[in-house]
C-alpha cells in the first residue's frame, strides 16, 4: 500500500507539474516550461499562422490548422529566411526556414483568470533581418512586472514585402506587398483570440518595436486592420512617416517585375517553385532590384500613412516613443575628411544645396570641437530620429491620447575583454576579426541606433558583449519601469520616478532624458525638426 501510495503522489505531482504548464489555445493544447526562481511560464514557437510555403509563398497569412494532443512549445521556432547583415543580432532560434510564423509567450500568470496587461513586441533589422528569439527581446523581466509579454516573427525582405503585378491581379483586395505588416496583424489577432488562455487581457495589449520594429507599430497604427488590435504603442527611434517609408504600389511591382527578370523566371508560378534559399540569394545582389519597399496598397494602408495620421484616421492610442543619442555617427557626412566645421559645412551644402543656409542655421557650427556632435545630430534626425519626431508630433496634433516623448543618452560601456578583436560596427552592430579592423567604428560618443533595448526590456545581463556598470543596471530599472507602467495604464508615471509630462497638443513640452540621472526638459530643437519637415514636403 505504501509503494501505490507513494507512486500516486509522484505520479500526481508529475502531472501537475505538467498540467500547470498546459495551455489550451483555439488551435490545441501547448505545453512549455516554467521558471522554478521566478515561476514565469515560456511558451515558444506557437504558429499564429500556416506555413506561408508553396502557394502561400507571397500570400497572406492564412490562420493555423487545429492539431491533436499535446503541442510541444519548449522550443523557439525557426527564424524566417534572411541574410547575415547586422553584427549585433544573436538568434535562439531552432534554425532558419520559410516554415517561421511563430510567437512566444512569457506570463507571470497561474491561471486564465487574472487578466494581465500584454505587451506583443516586434523585432528591428531594417526588415530584412531579425528574430523573436533574439535574448535582447526576451520577455522574462516584463513578465516579472505582471506583464504578459510576446514576441512576434513576420517575414522578411523579398519573402515579406516584395509586390507584383501578377500578385496583385491574383489578390481579392488587388494588393500586393506588405507581407511582413500582414503577418504582424494576423499574430494581433491571434493574441486577442489567445492571449487570455495565458492570463492576459486581450484589451489591453500594448504594441511596441524598435528601428523596424517600431517602423511597424507606426504602420500598424496606422492601418484600419489592426486598428481594434491594441490599446497603445511604444516606438523605439523609426517611424513610417519617413523611414522606410510606403511607396505606391505601382513601384512596388515594378521592383517584383525586375527581380522576376533578374530570376529568370517565366511566372510567378515558377517563382513561387524555387527554393527558398535561391529566392533569398537572388534578393541579396541588391544591384539586381533594390530594397523591396512596404507599399500603399489599397488594402493594409487605404491611403498614404502620412494622410492616414494627419487626418486623424489613426488608431487613437496612447503613445510613447523616440529616440538615440546617436542613431549615426557624424563621422558619416564628414566620410574621409576631418571632423572640422568647415568640412562640416562644406558637407551640408554637398548635401542640401539651396538648403544648406537653412540647415547650417538650425545645426549651427562655430568651432571645429563642436562639429563632430553638431554632424552627429544632423546625420542621426537624418536616418530616423526626424521620422519618429514626426510620428510624435502627428500623434500629439491629430491622435486624441496622451504622448511622451524620451531621449536615451546612455553611452554602452567598454566591450569585456573576452570579446578579443572585436569592434563597434555601424547602428550598434559588432564586427569581429579582420572586419574589426576595416569596418570598426570609433568608440561611440552618445546612445547608438538600438543600444536601448536591453535597458528598456531588463536584458541587460543577456548581452555578453559589454561591461555593464551598476548604472547602467540603474538606468534599466528606470527606463524598464516606465515602459511597464505605460503596458499597464497607458501612463508611464510611478511614484519612485522622476515625473515625466505628457507632451502638449500641439506637440511641444517636455522630453524624458533617460540616462544616469533621468530628468524631463523642455524641448530644445523644435526648429530643426520644423525645417526637416518643410524640406521634406519639397520633395
Amino acid at each position: 500500500m505504501k509503494y501505490t501510495f507513494v507512486s500516486t503522489l509522484l505520479l500526481l505531482t508529475a502531472f501537475g507539474a505538467s498540467a500547470a504548464d498546459q495551455v489550451k489555445t483555439a488551435n490545441g493544447m501547448l505545453e512549455g516550461t516554467s521558471d522554478s526562481a521566478t515561476g514565469i511560464r515560456e511558451f515558444k514557437g506557437i504558429p499564429f499562422a500556416e506555413p506561408p510555403v508553396g502557394d502561400l509563398r507571397w500570400k497572406p497569412p492564412q490562420p493555423p490548422k487545429n492539431w491533436t494532443g499535446v503541442r510541444s512549445a519548449e522550443k523557439f521556432g525557426p527564424r524566417c529566411m534572411q541574410r547575415s547583415v547586422f553584427g549585433d543580432m544573436n538568434f535562439r532560434s531552432n534554425g532558419m526556414s520559410e516554415d517561421c510564423l511563430y510567437l512566444n509567450v512569457w506570463t507571470p500568470a497561474k491561471s486564465s483568470s487574472e487578466h494581465l496587461p500584454v505587451l506583443v513586441y516586434f523585432f528591428g533589422g531594417g526588415f530584412v533581418a531579425g528574430d523573436g528569439s533574439e535574448p535582447r527581446y526576451d520577455g522574462e523581466s516584463m513578465a516579472t512586472k505582471g506583464i504578459v509579454s510576446v514576441t512576434v516573427n513576420y517575414r522578411l525582405d523579398v519573402f515579406g514585402f516584395m509586390s507584383h503585378p501578377e500578385l496583385t491581379r491574383e489578390s481579392p483586395h488587388h494588393a500586393s506587398g506588405n507581407y511582413g505588416l500582414l503577418d504582424q496583424t494576423a499574430a494581433l489577432k491571434w493574441v486577442k483570440q489567445n492571449i487570455a488562455a495565458f492570463g492576459g487581457d486581450p484589451r489591453k495589449v500594448t504594441i511596441a518595436g524598435e528601428s523596424a520594429g517600431s517602423i511597424a507599430v507606426s504602420a500598424q497604427m496606422a492601418s484600419p486592420l489592426a486598428k481594434d488590435l491594441f490599446a497603445g504603442a511604444i516606438g523605439e527611434s523609426g517611424s513610417i512617416l519617413g523611414a522606410l517609408s510606403a511607396e505606391p504600389l505601382e513601384k512596388g511591382e515594378a521592383q517584383g517585375a525586375k527581380f522576376q527578370n533578374a530570376l529568370g523566371a517565366k511566372s510567378l508560378a515558377d517563382m513561387r517553385a524555387m527554393p527558398a534559399e535561391e529566392v533569398l540569394q537572388a534578393a541579396g545582389k541588391g544591384q539586381a532590384v533594390g530594397r523591396f519597399p512596404i507599399t500603399v496598397d489599397g488594402y493594409l494602408f487605404p491611403e498614404p500613412p502620412e494622410k492616414i495620421f494627419a487626418s486623424g484616421k489613426q488608431a487613437h492610442v496612447p503613445l510613447l516613443a523616440g529616440w538615440n543619442s546617436e542613431e549615426m555617427t557624424g563621422r558619416f557626412l564628414f566620410g574621409p575628411s576631418a571632423p572640422t566645421a568647415e568640412n562640416y559645412k562644406n558637407a551640408v551644402r554637398k548635401l542640401y544645396g539651396a538648403h544648406a543656409d537653412d540647415v547650417l542655421n538650425a545645426y549651427a557650427v562655430s568651432s571645429d570641437d563642436a562639429a563632430l556632435d553638431t554632424a552627429t545630430a544632423l546625420a542621426s534626425d537624418r536616418f530616423i530620429a526626424f521620422s519618429t519626431w514626426k510620428w510624435i508630433d502627428m500623434s500629439a496634433k491629430t491622435g486624441g491620447k496622451p504622448v511622451y516623448r524620451y531621449f536615451f543618452e546612455r553611452p554602452r560601456p567598454a566591450m569585456r575583454p573576452e570579446m578579443g578583436d572585436a569592434a563597434p560596427g555601424l547602428a550598434g552592430g559588432v564586427v569581429r576579426g579582420a572586419d574589426a579592423k576595416t569596418k570598426g567604428v570609433p568608440p561611440a560618443r552618445g546612445a547608438v541606433h538600438s543600444a536601448e533595448i536591453e535597458y528598456a526590456l531588463g536584458n541587460l545581463t543577456g548581452n555578453k558583449v559589454y561591461s555593464w556598470s551598476d548604472d547602467d543596471f540603474k538606468i534599466s530599472r528606470v527606463i524598464e519601469d516606465y515602459f511597464a507602467n505605460f503596458i499597464k495604464t497607458g501612463n508611464p508615471n510611478g511614484d519612485s520616478l522622476p515625473k515625466w509630462p505628457a507632451l502638449n497638443r500641439n506637440g511641444t513640452g517636455e522630453v524624458m532624458h533617460i540616462n544616469v540621472e533621468s530628468r524631463a526638459e523642455p524641448e530644445q530643437h523644435q526648429d530643426r525638426y520644423l525645417l526637416l519637415d518643410k524640406l521634406a514636403q519639397q520633395h
